[in-house]
């Protein structure tokens, strides 16, 4: 038999936890629509964002490493991906909506412009006395008004809960300009399964990348607990670190740290016995975490990545020219906003110019904006 979209519905209504959110309970669009035949509101949204213009951007768009370093490191696309498989795989264990969480996790980069944090932040800079720059509040303004993909209105028509999720992603920012957004309760199940598994996600993934890349070599991860503890639990000869035992660490890495969010989750969630989801944000603290051992553990790890990864040399030059292309690019921008394609040019009448210009220049990948600088400011390029 077919599953209809009510026959979904009933499923999620049989088998999800109580304080999950259920798509047909659902607060709906800002614009009204009929939900399809054959898929729930959520599984709506997930496909929405899936075949949106900044999702195919993010292929192009870096990680750690700028577009052009290689073929093998994680973009913001592969990333993403590694974000929703992880959180599709926490929501299934702790009876999530697992299609919130993907949508969730699929959009959550969809602001990020090139070049990564260092891109955010030469944005951030530059636009400090205007509202600032923020990666997570400009995935909102994507998803809400800078796609144009339907006749009616801006946007991806996105319902409330995968927007909150959103806009939820981190909540130490300010969420004040978000349309319906309660400021007052914090993020759902499925929104903190989301930051936590990207999180996890970076971490372990930046830890791979650094390896292969050669930024990062054996010998200094001696000092993290985290790594002996996975490099014993895989029976390691602490030998050549070869591809495969490279992947198979990384994997082990993966695996301990969602079974240790599982298990302390589980734990939170039986002494909080939410019944509905509001319960759920309506708590202080969140309910999807690490335990406090893992969190030093995961601490100590960022730091050592923050220091030997992000703060290497290669990475800083690759992040300096960053913020050298987005600070030139800004700038002539702004010198001479007609050299903006039509299509934000004509926003400049509604809308500030440098607002205008930062949303143009976060929607450029790595290589676009590559091409951008090289056009503006080569003198043999070709505009």
């Amino acid at each position: 038999m077919h599953s209809h979209r009510l026959k979904l519905e009933d499923n999620e209504l049989a088998t999800l936890a109580p304080y999950a959110l259920f798509s047909r309970l659902s607060r709906g669009r800002l614009h009204n629509e009929s939900e399809p035949r054959y898929r729930t509101a959520f599984q709506r949204d997930r496909d929405r964002i899936v075949h949106s213009a900044a999702f195919r951007l993010l292929e192009y768009k870096t990680q750690v490493f700028v577009n052009d370093a290689g073929d093998y490191y994680r973009t913001r696309l592969t990333h993403t991906l590694e974000v929703a498989q992880i959180g599709r795989t926490l929501a299934r264990a702790l009876g999530a909506n697992e299609d919130l969480v993907e949508a969730i996790c699929l959009a959550h980069d969809l602001g990020h412009p090139p070049f990564g944090h260092a891109g955010e932040d030469a944005l951030n800079q530059l636009m400090s006395d205007h509202g600032g720059f923020n990666h997570n509040h400009q995935s909102y303004r994507v998803v809400t008004q800078l796609e144009r993909r339907y006749p009616r209105w801006s946007g991806l028509n996105l319902t409330f809960e995968t927007l909150e999720g959103i806009a939820k992603h981190e909540t130490a920012y300010d969420r004040s300009a978000f349309r319906a957004i309660s400021e007052e309760s914090g993020p759902g199940l499925e929104a903190q399964i989301a930051n936590v598994a990207d999180e996890l996600a970076y971490n372990a993934h930046d830890l791979d990348d650094g390896l292969q890349s050669g930024l990062i070599h054996l010998s200094q991860l001696q000092v993290l607990d985290i790594w002996r503890r996975v490099v014993e639990r895989v029976k390691w000869d602490q030998g050549d670190l070869d591809d495969v035992s490279r992947h198979n660490i990384i994997r082990e890495l993966v695996g301990q740290l969602v079974d240790d969010v599982l298990f302390e989750s589980e734990r939170r969630i039986e002494d909080l016995a939410p019944r509905d989801s509001q319960d759920i944000q309506d708590h202080p603290q969140p309910v999807v975490s690490h335990s406090d051992e893992q969190q030093a553990l995961n601490a100590a790890l960022k730091d050592f990545l923050f220091h030997n990864m992000y703060r290497h040399f290669r990475i800083v030059r690759m992040q300096t020219r960053a913020e050298h292309i987005i600070q030139a690019l800004f700038d002539s921008y702004i010198g001479e906003p007609r050299q903006l394609p039509d299509s934000y040019r004509a926003k400049l009448d509604s809308e500030p110019k440098r607002r205008v210009v930062a949303d143009y220049i976060a929607s450029l990948t790595d290589r676009s904006a590559l091409r951008e600088f090289r056009q503006l400011f080569d003198p043999v390029s070709r505009p």
